[in-house]
């Protein structure tokens, strides 16, 4: 049998979470079929669980699309173009050769043919069957496997080599839409007459990337097949498995990577003269202690997700010691650290992450930094600047009549086109301007003492740590996590016909204590998750997955 190298691998952290009845169901008209193409790091994961981690992935992934602030969401609008093709037929084609390498053939394939030289159909079968399931999320159809078992035989035939005719066949496969594209498809719902909802395997699909972030394994699988994710016993069985596993961990993180724009990171620059200790070695560092310290808080210590803007704990490595100032035991590697009370850091909003990301190469940003807080914390529209802004005065950092960031931005305000969005993003984001461009402590600039206070929403603060707090108090901070986790997980924006779903979902996020793991299984197991909206009817016909 094929050997899966990660599913049902000894765990190495225990998440250790309670499991709880389901939630009465709330209306909700369901949403439309989505359409995802597979990210990067889902197509490397996939290609990881299944054939192992030593599988080398060679060629370049068309950029993603962000859109409703998530490129969960820009998955479905986007699609292969010519150029994208070809670097994923390489990909695929480097991918085969090595599973049918000397190296991974005993391993990977799960038998061994008659004749290394001829073709061998049920050889092939059984490992075209078995890692098919797996790449498409469903068992093949027959055509299907017909058509793969003829690539591979006709390889076989023309090369004389039975194990590079079964690469020619994972090939396909491996540039199908059917594994490049996470296609959804609908059925009638018995239990709801007029109704509709998604089939079992994609739920299962739904279940696993949004948990997991990768494929379902062999074991969700089956329970589709078996129409167990069909029955609230079923269901809730697979989630307390999969919640309980520690790849939630991995799946926590790629949502709020995706969810804080870390992606940006790859087009981060800063001028290294002014900041000397900026290297990518920092950047890597920087959103591993983000991430680390979101899953340590809310999946291993079970904390409130608000805590997470006023907490001094996080977790530090030396090289970030030095920007932070402050002793790293650890000669290598992570440990656990807290700030001591009354340090100028507290909360994700002082972590080098958010203060780099959103900040300019030469300088740091109030605007920039206030205008992300509004968009990506808060789930707030900012509107774009007007194409003929002068910002001359704001990047003038040497102007001897505006020593501060403060100053400069005062007497940009004056001009009428840029007073609104100003006030808007302005009196949060200079809260932080204690921080420069790389997220290095300063309390003056140009010799100037920095004012760091602000008001959010009419709450006022005088520090970053103030402002940590109006935001774990401000009531959009939370509804903005329950907003983008949902359209995260179903892919789409809530329909008008969810609203009272999502003031439920709200509503049970802040009676469990504003937990993650709460949210996120109130979500997987209702009903309404997997509701498919009338007006997708008509596309059931064709839509029909004949392997269920």
């Amino acid at each position: 049998m094929l050997k899966l190298t990660k599913f049902g691998a000894a765990a190495a952290l225990a998440l250790t979470l309670v499991s709880c009845g389901k939630k009465e169901e709330v209306a909700s008209s369901g949403g439309p079929i989505v359409i995802r193409r597979v990210t990067q790091e889902q197509y490397q994961t996939i290609i990881a669980d299944i054939f192992g981690a030593d599988i080398k992935i060679g060629g370049r992934f068309e950029p993603d699309l962000r859109k409703a602030g998530l490129l969960a969401v820009g998955a479905g609008e986007v699609s292969v173009t010519p150029s994208g093709f070809e670097q994923y037929d390489s990909m695929a084609r480097g991918t085969a050769a090595q599973v049918v390498d000397e190296k991974h053939r005993g391993m990977l394939l799960g038998c061994k043919p008659a004749s290394a030289k001829a073709p061998d159909e049920a050889c092939a079968k059984q490992f075209f069957s078995t890692v098919g399931r797996l790449l498409y999320r469903r068992p093949l159809t027959d055509d299907e496997l017909k058509t793969t078992l003829a690539f591979a035989d006709a390889g076989t035939s023309k090369l004389g080599d039975f194990y590079k005719g079964v690469a020619m066949g994972l090939t396909s496969m491996l540039e199908s839409p059917q594994f490049l594209f996470r296609r959804e498809v609908a059925e009638a719902d018995p239990d709801h007459p007029g109704q509709q909802r998604l089939t079992a395997y994609s739920k299962a699909a739904r279940i696993s990337f949004f948990l997991w972030n990768t494929t379902p394994d062999d074991e969700l699988l089956t329970a589709a097949e078996k129409g167990e994710l069909n029955t609230d016993k079923g269901l809730a069985k697979q989630v307390d498995r999969l919640m309980a596993s520690p790849r939630l961990v991995a799946g926590t993180r790629a949502f709020f990577n995706d969810m804080m724009d870390f992606d940006a990171f790859a087009d981060l620059s800063k001028d290294t003269t002014i900041y000397p200790k900026f290297t990518n070695a920092v950047l890597v560092d920087a959103q591993e202690q983000t991430l680390r310290t979101i899953t340590d808080h809310l999946l291993v210590q079970k904390g409130d997700y608000r805590d997470l803007f006023t907490s001094r704990k996080t977790f530090m490595t030396p090289l970030l010691g030095t920007i932070y100032r402050v002793p790293v035991e650890t000669k290598e590697g992570w440990e656990a650290y807290q700030f001591a009370a009354g340090d100028p850091r507290a909360g994700l909003l002082t972590q080098i992450s958010f203060l780099s990301l959103h900040s300019t190469p030469g300088r740091s940003s109030p605007t920039i930094r206030g205008k992300a807080l509004r968009t990506v914390l808060l789930c707030q529209k900012v509107p774009d600047p007007p194409g003929n802004v002068n910002f001359n005065l704001v990047q003038d950092t040497k102007n001897p009549n505006f020593k501060t960031a403060r100053q400069r931005l005062d007497a940009h305000r004056t001009a009428p086109t840029c007073a609104g969005c100003h006030k808007l993003i302005d009196p949060i984001g200079l809260g932080l301007e204690q921080f420069d461009s790389l997220g290095e402590y300063r309390p003056a600039e140009n010799g100037a003492m920095i004012d760091a206070s602000g008001e959010l929403d009419g709450v006022k603060f005088t520090d970053a740590a103030g402002l940590g707090k109006v935001l774990h108090d401000n009531p959009n901070t939370t509804s903005c996590l329950v907003s983008r986790l949902y359209t995260y997980a179903a892919g789409r924006q809530a329909e008008k016909g969810e609203a009272e779903w999502m003031k439920f979902l709200n509503s049970d996020f802040a009676s469990n204590g504003y937990r993650l793991p709460d949210l996120m299984r109130t979500i997987v197991t209702s009903d309404a998750f997997y509701r498919i909206s009338s007006s997708e009817t008509a596309s059931l016909s064709s839509n029909k997955e004949s392997a269920q």
